[in-house]
């Protein structure tokens, strides 16, 4: 764990992995989560400013055009995430688009010549060829990269931190797998992976690049703390929706609400920023496609960007059948969010037995799935060609509301237009206006059933697979069957309904609700929309959070991320910070000698050290502050050691030998370790003055504050040790350090198990109020 308490790091992390068999816990020393496919140790980051004596006087001795190019390097460290991040965008959907186009193309041509079983072969071993490939780099290469990767990166910047989560190699696999496993045609989105690869690429531009490959650009290296990383790593999501959905604000939003923890104008504007940036690149680089030059891209189009140009007209009436779609919006949003995490607990069983049967798993889905979309449209009837079509019919090739599929001539099939088709077609062809007639009520129905069991069934696979567009697509099927049954009642369209039952499935699944809004007007360009897509939001979210957490909350807690939510448990009012101290410090006097130091520090996984004056350096023991892991670790590799334990030694020889870029945060896969550091019998017995290195202001709370006010300063100071400190004189003057690890609901209640029967109590009352209110 981060503190130097032994009760949190030497017995096992009472917050383990949920998805996780207890067997599987190699590393009792740490906690661990589930990160991707893989179980691995975490631990905090240094969100805090540190304050010493090294670092004051390093930024002291700045000069004015220093000071200017670290805040030139912040802006432009933005602009290079937003054209790296446009660029990833574009070539990701054109990829996909003529990947699955392709396929489709060939598909199709079958199908007209009447080789119906060829034609499924092409796209049963097309799919399973693209899952496999997907699957197979993501198990064997970057298991982190498996799944969305938005509750990895929401924890990151919550200040949990695992290793390799934004690596290169997270990075390459993130980007490919995506590519195909989206091509592949199962139910997954790609704008989870595109949040994750936006944080990769921004926190590859925070430490100067592709450190581990030796590739750096020296100058970029002046961001060199974790708050500046996170900034930047949260400027990096907001850019990947902005890229995902071509939706500049809705990114914004969208990493304000739902990804940071801690937000400030600055990061605003800089985010704003980024944002902006790939929208123009984005724009650029689509008008080229427009000529023909693309290939297949461009006649599909960007996602679902301008897909609704109605102007509806609504009125009273239209509020009945709008509110009802809102309510079971948030009912089935909350099932499809408990229906996921079952599945997910027993994938989990399944990629347990190595990594033939996660291959094994994914590809069993994908033929499934290939089977599905393959046969479904078989069992839809043929609906003659309408005569006010807006384009022909039937269509020949990949896209179009008018799929021939195996109809006779100037006929087609109406459930193979959204089947068979990729799922960016698919969500154009239910938000389109004047289609009331083209879809029938039971191809509806069964489109809508097909994409809710297969995105359940898809999420959990070992490829880099979102949720974002499959909550969509279902959504949308969902409003627009809705609005086929109230369509003799109200002015609104089918295509209407359909927008605002794609907004009532994301209200209920991600509980998101500005940014969502925000995102579904970009997609559709049309600002008419807002009230009522407001309102659903609103109304879906509410009866959603009657049942459980968003998605990405219970992903993060199924994986046994330690994550601090905004709010606080009401039984942490009736403890004091001393109740969840179990054990005394591990501490370090102001000047040390070297052995005791490499012994602490192989003998502990503890993070931060207080730092104590006792005599005959003070005249009673006080605390003088706390010193990191890490910056122990700088000084004994850089051997900054004194001969003879006094403060006016040779301490400026020793200080000659650190400069601030040495206690800089290391890049990804760059981790020194005590291990590594070899020290003579000599060296062993000198000493190291610790009084510059320790931050000297560190919070520090009394032993009788309230845990749910520590936990408030906690978390909204973003610190990774905070200090307890007797409230009576004469006591040791350091008691205990609280981390995250001492916030968590179940290590609290393993201290105090009465609390968990008037906690249980709490929520009957609550279940019962919900269930007589609604």
């Amino acid at each position: 764990m981060d503190a130097a308490n032994p009760s949190n790091g030497d017995e096992e992390s009472i917050i383990t992995p949920l998805l996780a068999p207890q067997k599987s816990l190699v590393n009792s020393s740490s906690q661990v989560a589930l990160v991707g496919a893989n179980i691995c140790p975490i631990e905090s980051l240094d969100y805090e400013i540190f304050d010493n004596d090294f670092f004051m006087q390093d930024w002291r001795s700045r000069e004015d055009f220093q000071i200017f190019q670290y805040l030139v390097i912040k802006w432009l460290s933005c602009f290079l995430i937003g054209l790296i991040m446009g660029l990833v965008g574009f070539f990701n959907n054109l990829a996909v688009e003529n990947i699955a186009g392709k396929k489709f193309v060939v598909t199709s041509n079958m199908m007209l010549e009447g080789r119906y079983w060829m034609a499924f072969l092409v796209f049963s071993v097309s799919n399973l060829l693209l899952t496999l490939f997907a699957s197979v780099i993501t198990a064997l290469i970057c298991p982190l990269a498996a799944g969305s990767g938005i509750p990895e990166v929401k924890a990151y910047l919550n200040g949990v931190d695992a290793p390799g989560i934004l690596s290169p190699r997270t990075l390459l696999v993130k980007i490919i797998g995506s590519i195909a496993i989206v091509s592949s045609s199962m139910v997954v989105g790609k704008a989870g992976p595109m949040v994750h690869t936006g944080a990769c690429v921004a926190s590859l531009v925070g430490q100067g690049c592709f450190k581990v490959f030796g590739l750096t650009w020296r100058w970029l290296y002046h961001l060199k703390k974790d708050r500046d990383r996170r900034d930047l790593v949260t400027c990096g999501a907001a850019a990947g929706i902005a890229a995902a959905f071509r939706a500049p604000v809705g990114g914004v939003l969208f990493a304000f609400e739902e990804m940071a923890s801690w937000w400030r104008s600055a990061l605003l504007w800089r985010a704003f920023f980024t944002t902006a940036i790939v929208a123009v690149i984005l724009r650029s680089l689509i008008d080229v496609c427009l000529n023909g030059l693309c290939g297949l891209f461009g006649k599909g189009g960007l996602i679902i960007f301008d897909t609704y140009s109605d102007f509806p007209s609504y009125h009273l009436k239209d509020l009945p059948p709008v509110l009802s779609l809102a309510f079971i919006g948030g009912i089935l949003g909350s099932f499809y969010n408990f229906l996921l995490t079952k599945v997910l607990r027993v994938y989990n069983l399944i990629h347990e037995k190595g990594i033939v049967y996660k291959v094994l798993l994914a590809c069993s889905v994908s033929i499934f799935t290939s089977c599905l979309l393959f046969g479904l449209p078989w069992f839809a009837s043929c609906q003659p060609c309408p005569s006010s079509a807006r384009e022909i019919c039937p269509t020949i090739g990949r896209s179009g509301n008018f799929k021939k599929f195996q109809c006779s001539p100037d006929h087609y099939n109406d459930l193979a237009s959204l089947i068979f088709n990729t799922n960016d077609d698919a969500i154009k062809n239910l938000f389109s206006k004047g289609t009331e007639s083209e879809f029938q009520f039971s191809s509806m129905l069964t489109f809508f059933v097909t994409c809710f069991s297969l995105s359940v069934l898809s999420y959990g696979t070992v490829a880099p697979v979102g949720l974002f567009v499959p909550v969509i697509v279902t959504g949308a099927s969902y409003g627009r069957f809705v609005g086929m049954v109230v369509g003799p009642y109200t002015n609104l369209s089918h295509g209407f309904f359909a927008i605002l039952g794609a907004a009532s499935f994301l209200g209920g699944s991600m509980r998101t609700t500005v940014s969502l809004c925000v995102i579904m007007l970009e997609l559709t360009n049309n600002l008419l929309l807002l009230p009522l897509v407001m309102l659903v939001l609103l109304i879906s979210k509410t009866v959603a959070d009657a049942f459980n957490c968003n998605i990405y909350n219970q992903i993060m807690k199924a994986k046994g991320f330690p994550y601090l939510e905004g709010h606080v448990e009401p039984y942490m009012r009736q403890l004091t910070v001393a109740s969840v101290l179990t054990s005394p410090l591990q501490l370090f006097c102001g000047i040390e000698k070297v052995r005791n130091v490499v012994n602490v520090l192989k003998w502990t996984s503890h993070h931060g050290f207080p730092v104590v004056d006792e005599p005959p350096f003070s005249e009673f023991p006080v605390l003088y502050g706390l010193i990191l892991r890490a910056h122990l670790i700088v000084l004994l590799k850089k051997k900054a050691f004194l001969s003879v334990p006094t403060l006016e030694s040779d301490r400026k020889d020793a200080l000659k030998l650190l400069s601030a870029d040495d206690f800089a945060m290391m890049g990804s896969g760059d981790v020194n370790r005590i291990e590594d550091i070899q020290l003579t019998d000599e060296e062993m017995e000198m000493f190291i003055d610790l009084h510059p290195f320790a931050n000297t202001s560190p919070c520090t709370v009394l032993e009788t504050m309230s845990l749910a006010k520590a936990f408030a300063i906690f978390r909204e100071t973003s610190l990774r040790h905070m200090l307890v400190i007797p409230k009576a004189p004469g006591r040791s003057p350091v008691v205990g350090i609280l981390t995250r690890h001492d916030f968590m609901p179940d290590y609290i209640l393993s201290l105090h198990p009465l609390l968990e029967k008037s906690r249980w109590k709490r929520l009957r009352i609550k279940f019962h109020l919900k269930k007589k209110f609604f």
